[in-house]
């Protein structure tokens, strides 16, 4: 097996895990280690109501896991932002975002193959269908041709939640006025070499997804990230307007070659109920569009780490102890440049 000569980072995001927490840091650990000279587990807990505190510090103690940095988050957030928290405060060279109930990990030495040859983001898609409601089916699907429609992007499709980022893409997101938000589609837009692999495999834990909570992040991430509604408003005023310009004419004409008509009762009554719709139409996007603005400079953060946990060993601090390396006799050295430049 080669080694990829990286530092990585896994992230995840955790809720009400406390059960089987151990076992999933043990998998991930048992897979990544192999793959990597280095890595760091960073698992973001989004607000558990189990004892998930309590297994933490067990977990970062002398006696737990290396390389396991935990942040633990005071509110529930969506799992875009939260695992943007963990991408925030990690430090490998590539970061992999994963869901270990539900994606595989034996695509990431794929990804990681791909990354290691020039590639910035790698997606892994899974190809399996997850039961799920009608309802909420059907509105997935109206929120992606929707969202394919105004940016040019299938977020399911060409931007799944399984990814491998490099670092250069991270310091682009940050660059951003909310990192957590543009860090869903910027990958796949941003112009970086993106690859994307397709896998099928069953979940081994199948979480429901609350069709509030969806409709309600769909919104923010389609006001925040393209012009589409703006430019929808500038329409449908501009449509309204010619149609006014139309009808008024209409009204002229009638006025000037019809006699049978009431006076002005048809006409006005025709304008209040069409211009009302598209004013209606235009107040619904402006009052999202002004509803994100508003959120922007209101909020505050979205998030706030509560607590935080760390691991007692953390085994890239003995490979980096600059005391041994500077003790080190010369011809040793040499031998360890050599080795490492062969």
């Amino acid at each position: 097996m080669v080694v990829c000569p990286v530092f990585l980072s896994v992230v995840y995001v955790a809720r009400n895990l406390s059960a089987v927490q151990r076992q999933v840091i043990t998998e991930l650990a048992t897979a990544v280690a192999p793959l990597v000279t280095d890595y760091e587990i960073v698992v973001v807990d989004n607000a558990s109501t189990d004892d998930s505190l309590a297994t933490y510090r067990a977990l970062t103690s002398e006696a737990g896991f290396p390389n396991l940095q935990v942040y633990a988050l005071t509110k529930e957030v969506d799992t875009d932002t939260a695992s943007w928290v963990g991408l925030e405060n990690a430090l490998g060279d590539y970061v992999v975002v994963i869901d270990p109930l539900a994606d595989d990990i034996r695509m990431l030495p794929e990804m990681l193959d791909r990354a290691a040859s020039g590639v910035d983001v790698v997606f892994a898609r899974n190809t399996y269908k997850s039961e799920q409601g009608l309802v909420y089916r059907a509105a997935f699907d109206l929120f992606n041709r929707l969202y394919r429609q105004f940016s040019g992007i299938h977020l399911s499709r060409e931007a799944p939640h399984y990814r491998v980022l490099s670092k250069r893409v991270i310091n682009f997101i940050l660059q951003h006025p909310r990192p957590s938000i543009t860090y869903r589609h910027l990958p796949a837009s941003g112009g970086f070499a993106k690859a994307t692999l397709s896998y099928s495999a069953r979940p081994r834990l199948s979480t429901p997804k609350r069709l509030a909570d969806g409709i309600d992040f769909g919104m923010r991430l389609l006001v925040s990230t393209t012009r589409a509604p703006m430019r929808l408003v500038t329409t449908l005023s501009l449509f309204g307007a010619v149609v006014n310009v139309l009808y008024s004419l209409y009204v002229v004409a009638i006025g000037l070659f019809k006699t049978d008509v009431a006076p002005g009762w048809v006409s006005l009554s025709l304008q209040q109920s069409g211009m009302f719709f598209l004013i209606s139409l235009v107040l619904l996007v402006l009052g999202e569009y002004i509803l994100n603005m508003a959120g922007l400079s209101n909020e505050g953060p979205l998030y706030h780490v509560a607590q935080e946990f760390t691991s007692s060993r953390m085994t890239r601090r003995e490979r980096l102890n600059i005391e041994e390396a500077a003790s080190m006799p010369l011809p040793t050295l040499a031998a360890a440049q050599a080795e490492i430049t062969r």
